[in-house]
């Protein structure tokens, strides 16, 4: 029988250096896209995706993030004194969302590292990783997607986004060999190459799932100049005993890791709320720019 892929790894123990001084006293993963912390937007993906383990790889000062998913007994108590039954049931939602558990990541060396430290909860089995800053709004959701992907083929998927061919020096770009239906089969990986050394524009978006041996890969992975241990090079890695698959998410994907996609993410799910579309789309026709 395959396996299935039952537990997302959210590495969250940055800084969050962009937002400062938003981020000095409150994770970045907490700030509030509308009325919804971003980190939320992934973890409701996760479920949407038939994914009910949540491990968050954290750092000292980030334990508002577990009190989000936690009970708040004294906070509904509040709201059913008041009556507050909308507001009451969302609460009570969100602290039964997932299975949630924590471990920290004690130094900050890099995405790879933060994927070994979740090792001893995953386990042996496939598992996704989820990177909060990218928020994806998808029908399917992004992770159901890519789950469909790793059902068939039974190797790591990883999410790819086509990128203006000036901004792959930004990013992680996906060599491929052979495409079909959105799904790529993965030459090789390359960290944020030259546009003339680019042999494509599919760049690599916060969205893997992955098999237990990328720790193996991960164990035997130099610390690059920077001191961290990359993820892109654990599946650089991993490739060479297995192929490894790109996917193309159908969907809209928001970096809300810098301020402008921030506000542009903002905006966006501003304007899919009934509750506030007319008004705010008024608001914004009469701005004077």
């Amino acid at each position: 029988m395959a396996a299935r892929v039952r537990k997302a790894v959210f590495p969250v123990a940055g800084f969050g250096t962009r937002f400062l001084p938003a981020t000095k006293a409150q994770p970045k993963e907490m700030l509030p896209l509308v009325d919804k912390p971003i980190i939320q937007y992934g973890v409701e993906e996760a479920l949407a995706s038939g994914i009910g383990h949540v491990i968050l790889v954290t750092s000292r000062g980030k334990s508002a993030i577990e009190d989000h998913f936690d009970i708040s007994a004294e906070l509904e108590a509040f709201l059913e004194a008041r009556n507050k039954t909308d507001l009451l049931t969302e609460v009570r939602r969100i602290s039964r969302l997932a299975d949630v558990a924590c471990i920290r990541q004690g130094e900050a060396l890099g995405l790879g590292h933060a994927v070994l430290t979740a090792r001893e909860l995953v386990g042996h089995e496939p598992f996704a990783v989820v990177l909060p800053d990218d928020v994806i709004d998808a029908e399917p959701a992004g992770l159901k997607q890519m789950v469909e992907v790793f059902d068939r083929v039974q190797g790591p998927v990883i999410a790819v986004e086509r990128v203006p061919w000036d901004r792959v020096s930004s990013y992680g770009i996906v060599e491929f060999e052979s495409e079909a239906d959105g799904v790529y089969k993965v030459r090789d990986l390359v960290e944020k190459p030259k546009r003339e050394d680019a042999t494509s524009n599919l760049a690599i978006i916060g969205r893997y799932i992955l098999t237990p041996d990328i720790f193996e890969a991960l164990e035997a992975t130099s610390h690059d100049r920077t001191g961290e241990i990359q993820l892109t090079n654990g599946i650089r890695r991993l490739l060479e005993k297995r192929p490894v698959y790109g996917y193309e998410i159908k969907g809209v994907r928001h970096d809300a890791g810098n301020k402008l996609g921030f506000l542009k993410a903002t905006v966006y799910f501003a304007l899919k709320r009934a509750d506030l579309a007319e008004e705010f789309k008024a608001y914004l026709r009469e701005l004077t720019l």
